[in-house]
């Protein structure tokens, strides 16, 4: 794991808004991310999730307000994210590439070579699927690839938008217990699952956003005894309609 700061704190959010024209999609968004924890980002569809995470891998710049990662504003400069391994949803491969070869141009661009990538693809069981040009890939394959790409370097902070979706029940339960394992070795893990399971299996903190705006950030014990429920897709449910603020 690579150990990007001294700081309690591995990744700060500070008064960050984003607008899009007119449209205000983020508004006073301040939060705090700890190596060695596991924060899940929720909300209804159009609540900014995607822009809070795309503001903090750099894909959006904020309207106003500062990211710093390992106590270091990020601003301009790019190289913070060799620290960030990003696992998105849908993840976009080159068709043509095999398996090995995406592996290979990652590494290239980078200029760094991974000390892990082979006992990532031993892990997630894809040694039989690496050879072949991505374009023949399943979903789920292509999943399993992306998770591999997200872990090779062992970076500081995990970005996983939904992470399970599309694997099948054995490779979903090997990817969360390596999110456990890194997790546990001191990475900050920030994912977005509709996943009530993964929810309840990874995380121990929970941000949820309502038209922009922070409503709750919490644990999950804090949500159930918030909105009296038991079961965190009615907890979660009942956020939706009602103020928390």
């Amino acid at each position: 794991m690579k150990l990007i700061t001294q700081e309690k704190t591995i990744l700060t959010v500070s008064g960050l808004h984003k607008s899009f024209g007119d449209l205000h999609v983020l508004t006073g968004i301040d939060l705090d991310f700890e190596p060695g924890s596991a924060t899940a980002i929720i909300g209804p569809n159009g609540a900014g999730k995607s822009t809070l995470l795309k503001c903090v891998l750099g894909l959006n710049r904020p309207s106003e307000g500062r990211i710093h990662v390992g106590g270091k504003p990020i601003d301009r400069d790019v190289a913070y994210r060799a620290n960030i391994g990003y696992m998105p949803q849908a993840p976009a491969f080159p068709e043509n590439l095999t398996g090995r070869e995406v592996v290979a141009l990652v590494q290239s661009i980078r200029r760094e070579t991974s000390r892990n990538d082979r006992e990532l693809t031993d892990l997630f069981e894809l040694n039989g699927e690496m050879e072949k040009p991505v374009r023949t890939l399943s979903g789920g394959t292509r999943q399993k690839l992306s998770a591999v790409l997200a872990f090779m370097f062992e970076p500081g902070i995990l970005i996983l938008d939904e992470p399970t979706a599309g694997l099948d029940p054995v490779a979903a339960t090997t990817l969360k217990d390596h999110i456990r394992r890194v997790r546990d070795e001191g990475a900050a893990v920030i994912l977005t699952s509709h996943v009530m399971a993964d929810l309840e299996e990874l995380c121990d903190r929970v941000v949820f956003l309502i038209g922009g705006r922070i409503r709750f950030d919490g644990t999950l014990g804090a949500i159930r005894e918030r909105t009296g429920e038991r079961r965190l897709e009615r907890a979660i449910a009942s956020l939706l309609t009602r103020d928390v603020a």
